[in-house]
């Protein structure tokens, strides 16, 4: 596998509620990326890949997810077409029947191991990595969802692409945030970066942003949101899934409901309660993930 930054795909959207607004929207279409290894995976991986690649002799990555982790998906996928071992923590004792990302990481090679959450907690810890090690022999770890300093670095070369727009604002949807991290680390003095959390009751984004950018982002730069996250990680209602197929109908534009489909919930909002000044410029990242939806019920979504 070449480690390559591809370029990226960026839809302008039109409605009468940015004309009426005096702002403008872009989703910046980091799912189209790839057919796989899609959104902000490729970016975030990139650092750790390159390292991995780099070493010596026959090299195992190990990392941690639960049952819709795109990043396991991702991870397995790279690892696949890099000739590289992987293993999967995952989050709960192993159910009945896989979900249909679970049972991608299988079906490309990943080996996988269940864990209790009480033990999946504890993931981070020297001990329990060093307890890892034992079982599955020298590995590669690499932490959830790329949350690390080296996955931020990678998720800012993102932000290379966009630099001719002169977006203002920079949205994403949060969930181990270092995307948002890594935003931070590469905008320019005039922008403000949008986070939307998809998990309830997530109150450490500085904390983590801190350690990902170790002490270099500018919080005065980031504007944190936790009221669009529909009742937690991949929780979802109704009033969701009809917004995701609204804006299919009208856009062309596929979302996942863990991720974007969330954070673009929040941005309309947000311009309908005059959030964003005139003359706006919004990018809006699609971070991928839209195999998660095969987990919903037929005929939830449109697409």
């Amino acid at each position: 596998m070449l480690l390559k930054i591809p370029d990226i795909e960026i839809n302008d959207l039109t409605d009468d509620l940015f004309i009426k607004k005096q702002i403008s929207l872009s989703v910046i279409r980091l799912d189209k990326i790839h057919s796989i290894i899609s959104g902000n995976k490729l970016f975030k991986l990139y650092y750790f890949l390159q390292q991995a690649l780099q070493s010596v002799g026959t090299v195992k990555i190990l990392t941690f997810g639960g049952a819709y982790s795109n990043h396991l998906a991702a991870m397995a996928y790279a690892c696949k077409l890099s000739g590289l071992k992987s293993i999967g923590i995952v989050r709960g004792e192993k159910p009945p029947q896989l979900s249909h990302t679970l049972q991608f990481c299988i079906d490309n090679g990943m080996h996988l191991k269940f864990i209790s959450r009480d033990e999946y907690a504890k993931k981070d810890a020297i001990d329990f990595q060093e307890n890892l090690i034992r079982e599955f022999g020298e590995c590669f770890i690499i932490p959830e969802g790329g949350h690390h300093p080296l996955g931020a670095k990678g998720a800012a070369l993102i932000m290379d692409s966009l630099k001719e727009k002169q977006f203002t604002h920079i949205c994403c949807a949060t969930g181990t945030a270092t995307t948002t991290a890594g935003l931070l680390l590469n905008i320019e003095p005039h922008q403000q970066v949008i986070s939307i959390s998809v998990l309830k009751g997530m109150m450490d984004i500085e904390e983590r942003i801190l350690f990902l950018t170790e002490n270099k982002a500018n919080l005065q730069q980031l504007k944190i949101l936790n009221d669009y996250h529909f009742g937690g990680y991949a929780k979802s209602k109704p009033e969701l899934f009809a917004f995701m197929n609204e804006v299919y109908q009208l856009y062309q534009l596929p979302t996942d409901f863990v991720y974007t489909g969330k954070m673009l919930f929040g941005i309309f909002d947000l311009i309908k309660k005059d959030y964003f000044p005139a003359e706006s410029k919004i990018a809006c990242l699609h971070t991928g993930g839209l195999q998660g939806n095969l987990s919903l019920p037929s005929n939830t979504l449109l697409f």
